[in-house]
């Protein structure tokens, strides 16, 4: 008989169940959730699913402001890429980039950048690759560059995510987002003065695409709402925030 064969965790099953938890905005159940599974994908010795669920975990951190715990798990994530054959997989990208932008949002952007990149080269080699993964990318590594003030790649690579996710009502939360962080980049480079009549061409056009009827109001929308809400209070858009913010609520209150 044999005791060490590799079983595989439910990766669809665990994504469905924090997707219903982000849902309801239980941040506690979705570490609970992904702690057991890490646990269990460590039992059964499934590293693709240990990959998958640290991923996960990164990103949940990242959103908590858990500096330390997003820290451990980056370095197990890191560990576990640099053995076997992941390497080159798409699970490894994707786990790159969250590593990425988590290191990101606790300030180190020299450590971050290195990872976007390697994450770029390989989506770059992935076929069919879903263009909300790639302008993801696009966007979290332009705000990177950004904040080394490297203005000229960061916006080349603002405007190859808005190409990537296209005019459907289904990329319209990730381009207003896009059209978001873009506003920032030309504060940060030019100025409020200078740069008044760019930023205000894209508040405005954030604000349109997130107004879209088309778009589902569901968990992810509810989420970029209450992440496009501060920055639009930032630039005076009040009315606009607390739609959003109101919005949000409405759609965790569901039962």
């Amino acid at each position: 008989m044999q005791t060490n064969a590799v079983r595989r965790v439910p990766r669809r099953r665990i994504m469905d169940k924090v997707d219903e938890y982000m849902g309801r905005r239980d941040y506690a159940g979705v570490e609970r959730l992904l702690l057991y599974w890490l646990k269990e994908a460590e039992a059964c010795r499934d590293d693709d699913g240990r990959l998958m669920v640290l991923g996960e975990l990164i990103g949940h951190y990242r959103k908590t402001g858990d500096s330390a715990a997003a820290r451990r798990c980056i370095e197990s994530a890191l560990v576990l890429l640099r053995s076997g054959e992941r390497a080159n997989t798409l699970d490894a990208a994707t786990t790159l980039v969250n590593a990425a932008t988590a290191l990101h949002a606790f300030g180190r952007y020299e450590e971050a950048l290195p990872l976007f990149e390697q994450a770029k080269a390989l989506y770059g080699r992935q076929p069919d690759l879903p263009p909300e993964l790639s302008a993801g990318l696009q966007n979290n590594m332009a705000l990177t560059l950004v904040a080394l003030g490297r203005y000229d790649e960061a916006f080349t690579l603002y405007r190859h995510a808005l190409a990537i996710l296209g005019d459907g009502d289904a990329g319209a939360p990730e381009r207003a987002v896009t059209c978001l962080n873009m506003a920032d980049a030309v504060a940060a480079q030019d100025g409020m003065e200078a740069g008044e009549a760019e930023i205000f061409r894209l508040l405005d056009e954030a604000c349109a695409l997130l107004a879209r009827p088309g778009i589902p109001r569901d968990g992810y929308y509810a989420y970029v709402c209450e992440k496009c809400a501060p920055v639009l209070d930032g630039y005076g858009y009040f009315a606009d925030a607390e739609r959003l913010r109101r919005t949000a609520e409405e759609i965790y209150e569901r039962p």
